[in-house]
């Protein structure tokens, strides 16, 4: 701009107003004081009070017929200044202006019109003459309400304008699926979305009812065919679901026929207590595959699960998992007086401490790191903090892991539970609920026949402590569901590492398949279960659809923005040790009792015999110490007849 010591204004003058400056400057412009947006209507006045003099003197009458000229200016602009006041018609933010801000302006410029019409005429009957011409000051009105009404769309218009991307060809042409007040507010909310994301170009009905209507000037489209049709017909690149009328099915089919042909997919919940626009546009968000799951969601009995929890002491295992680290956060919820949070892991269990030690809650926050197998650091908790509900979910839990390292599945996941367990029998805890998987269902693997041990444990525990004490003094229960999306471990994390790397995706069969539930469904449902359990009972959840892990995994890859087998491909690498094309919730012996919850049923398993099983145990526990793995594993299947191991090494001893 300065060229040898000299300023050259053409340069100044061509950066400084260009467009690109120009929208910095907007957008970067705070909002106007109150005190210039009354200058700024007071102008407007001023311009519709001229306006309207000159009207009138050209056609030969008077707008003001009394003397006072002065005075009925003062009395007009201070009563103006009144009434904006009263209907606080400056609070409003100029370039998010509604028809809020035009109402007020309506009824203020009424409230004008009727002081002066009625000072008017007592004016005329004191003095015999007119103040003013009542004909004149109504198109006085008229202008100064369209004037203050015009300059706010102007301004509101000009910020829409300049507050959109320059290059509006980076942004999603995007079609929103709703027509009802949901999906007015999430478009009026993408508007003033900073940095800006999608470029709306219309609305879809379900019904078809109102295609050849707008709204916000935007096109309703008919859907005669399929929805990916449609979005090529018009260029589309995504679609935002904000129809809350869709069932699960139907909203399910939309994401599915959007997904086969790589189109992008939002949702956003309800607009119900939303506060404000930025909140709408933060909650458009792309389809998890969570989001995915047949099923409806989860209704809880706060009431019941509040009396076990609120004002007791919960201990909680394996508590900086994924499984027991939500089951922390959700019984905080219920106000308990005491949370006991035991791991090993020292890190994450740091973690989880700091978390909800943010929460606001009266609740005291104890954290223990120990083993489960330890039983005089386990006996020393109970001792010390005397716990009246114990949520066991501490484990070994990955099968290969454990088809390799036998010993370790016994101590953990059956010892460790049959310490805790007498321990809860011996300090009379309430309540004592342990977190298995289906995987001991049936079992094919280390990993679950270890599970089904010491489901057998607790249940034929609870048998044992109601027998010698004629009373139940502690009730066992055990929670059994399937495979949890998002779990440390679990195929999503794995598949979401893969398809960042690039690919590939790797399952072990075309054919394998799986119940999947998400973390906080799974941990509802297990404090459900608790509340409701009487003891001995193993509760068994309603996992929903089961699901092929190839579709998922080419869901997840379609989600990421790629074309499965083109971008990112899918390698078959073969059945892991103990792993099984499918999973049950039921052994074949079993039947299930419904439960007033319609999600959770109740497994009827045959009982064993307490001295027996807990001698077959410790010998199991004495050979997992000393004895080599097929030594370990043949005591198991002499525990658990139904375990038959499957592209495992120890299927021989089946023979």
């Amino acid at each position: 701009m300065i060229t040898n010591n000299k300023f050259d204004f053409s340069t100044f003058k061509h950066f400084f107003f260009s467009r690109e400056n120009l929208k910095f400057n907007i957008q970067n412009l705070g909002y106007l004081p109150r005190w210039l947006i009354v200058i700024f209507d007071l102008a407007i006045l001023l311009l519709a009070f001229l306006f309207t003099l000159v009207i009138f003197r050209g056609t030969g009458l008077d707008y003001i017929i009394t003397t006072h000229t002065i005075v009925f200016s003062v009395c007009l602009f201070t009563t103006n200044i009144f009434f904006f006041w009263l209907f606080r018609t400056y609070s409003g933010i100029i370039r998010h202006s509604s028809y809020i801000d035009a109402v007020k302006l309506c009824f203020s410029q009424t409230g004008v019109f009727i002081i002066f019409l009625l000072s008017n005429f007592i004016y005329e009957l004191s003095y015999g003459e007119k103040a003013f011409l009542n004909t004149a000051f109504f198109i006085n009105i008229v202008l100064s309400f369209c004037g203050l009404l015009i300059y706010r769309v102007i301004i509101k218009q000009t910020f829409e304008l300049y507050f959109s991307e320059i290059g509006t060809e980076k942004l999603i042409r995007t079609i929103i699926y709703g027509t009802d007040a949901n999906a007015i507010s999430v478009a009026n909310a993408l508007k003033f979305e900073t940095p800006t994301r999608f470029k709306i170009v219309g609305f879809v009905d379900k019904q078809n009812k109102n295609a050849s209507k707008r709204m916000l000037d935007l096109p309703i489209l008919v859907q005669k065919k399929k929805l990916p049709t449609l979005m090529r017909s018009i260029g589309a690149e995504g679609l935002i679901i904000a129809d809350k009328s869709l069932s699960k099915e139907e909203e399910l089919l939309i994401i599915d026929q959007c997904l086969e042909f790589n189109y992008k997919v939002y949702h956003v919940p309800s607009i119900t207590n939303w506060e404000n626009q930025k909140e709408i546009s933060q909650k458009v968000q792309t389809i998890q595959i969570e989001d995915l799951l047949e099923r409806k969601p989860i209704v809880l009995d706060c009431q019941l699960i509040s009396k076990q929890l609120k004002d007791k002491t919960i201990l909680i295992t394996g508590a900086a998992g994924s499984i027991g680290s939500e089951i922390a956060r959700q019984v905080l919820g219920f106000d308990p007086s005491v949370i006991i949070l035991l791991d090993q892991a020292e890190t994450p269990l740091h973690h989880l401490k700091l978390e909800t030690e943010s929460f606001e809650s009266f609740t005291k926050i104890v954290t223990v790191v120990a083993d489960v197998r330890n039983r005089e650091a386990m006996n020393k908790v109970f001792n010390s903090y005397n716990p009246q509900v114990v949520f066991h979910a501490a484990a070994y839990k990955h099968v290969p892991l454990m088809e390799e390292n036998p010993s370790q599945a016994i101590l953990t996941n059956i010892e460790g539970t049959k310490i805790l367990a007498d321990l809860a029998c011996l300090y009379s805890v309430n309540k004592f609920v342990m977190v298995s998987t289906d995987k001991a269902v049936n079992p094919s693997n280390v990993m679950g026949a270890s599970k089904r041990i010491a489901e057998k444990y607790v249940q034929s525990l609870q048998a044992k402590c109601l027998k010698s004490k004629g009373k139940i003094s502690t009730k066992f229960i055990t929670t059994r569901f399937g495979n949890v999306l998002g779990s440390n471990g679990s195929v999503v994390p794995l598949f979401t590492k893969q398809i960042a790397a690039g690919g590939p995706v790797t399952i072990t069969h075309a054919d394998i398949i799986r119940y999947f539930m998400t973390i906080p469904e799974a941990c509802q449902l297990v404090l459900e279960a608790a509340a409701m359990g009487n003891g001995g009972e193993i509760y068994i959840f309603d996992m929903g659809k089961p699901v092929k892990i190839i579709d998922l995994a080419r869901k997840m890859i379609k989600l990421a923005g790629f074309i499965p087998d083109k971008d990112i491909h899918i390698e078959i690498v073969g059945l892991r040790p103990g792993e099984k094309l499918y999973e049950e919730l039921l052994n074949d012996t079993s039947k299930t009792l419904p439960t007033y919850h319609e999600k959770i049923m109740i497994a009827e398993d045959i009982l064993d015999d307490f001295d027996l099983l807990n001698n077959h145990i410790e010998d199991l526990i004495n050979k997992a110490n000393y004895f080599g793995n097929d030594d370990i594993v043949a005591q198991m299947k002499k525990i658990v007849p139904e375990f038959r191991s499957m592209n495992s090494a120890f299927a021989i001893l089946d023979k």
